[in-house]
């Protein structure tokens, strides 16, 4: 399997949720608003339940959300955000049953990854979005871009992440090689007469 990339381009990310969002699939626009919000994998954010992120008793969305994640085994609190309890909301009153992503076909269960895979996959080739980009990019995207914006320290990015070092970091991100076609690109020594 191929190493999948972020979504670099804002305007491409907004423009594969917009994708969703237009054809009034909210299922599938919360999956990309969430997938690049939470930085969860992709087992972990099929397996959200509404009760994960709705509170019934108080009558609304939760600030956080607890999950134990399927890879590692450990416990992981992630803050929603105001994008990702807003597309919650949009979608919450069309709910069918416990789990966020419901499928279509199977009585009350979730998407498999198989499925999300073509959702994600259908909407990149529709927007012209290029690159190998699939749901682990949203995963991906997420980090990428508080790295690049420098709004969040590689320290946090790291352990949001899991990883054990900087290197390891900026490689899964893609980082490394954006710095060095910045640096080979951004380089002019002089102007060739021509």
């Amino acid at each position: 399997m191929a190493a999948t990339e972020p979504v670099r381009d804002k305007n491409q990310l907004k423009a594969l949720s917009e994708y969703f969002l237009k054809r009034g699939q909210l299922r599938n626009y919360v999956l990309v608003v969430l997938g690049a919000h939470t930085a969860l994998r992709i087992s972990d954010l099929l397996r959200l339940r509404w009760a994960d992120v709705y509170d019934e008793e108080r009558q609304d969305f939760r600030a956080h959300v607890t999950i134990t994640e399927k890879k590692t085994g450990k416990t992981k609190t992630i803050a929603l955000n105001k994008h990702a309890v807003n597309a919650l909301r949009l979608y919450f009153p069309h709910r069918r049953g416990e789990f966020i992503f419901v499928s279509n076909r199977k009585n009350g269960k979730a998407i498999s990854r198989i499925q999300a895979w073509r959702i994600i996959h259908g909407a990149v080739l529709a927007v012209g979005i290029a690159g190998k980009i699939a749901c682990h990019s949203l995963r991906k995207t997420w980090g990428y871009h508080a790295w690049t914006s420098k709004a969040v320290s590689p320290v946090v990015i790291m352990d949001i992440y899991n990883h054990s070092s900087y290197e390891v970091t900026r490689r899964y991100l893609g980082v490394a090689q954006d710095d060095l076609d910045r640096a080979y690109l951004g380089m002019e020594l002089f102007s060739p007469s021509l």
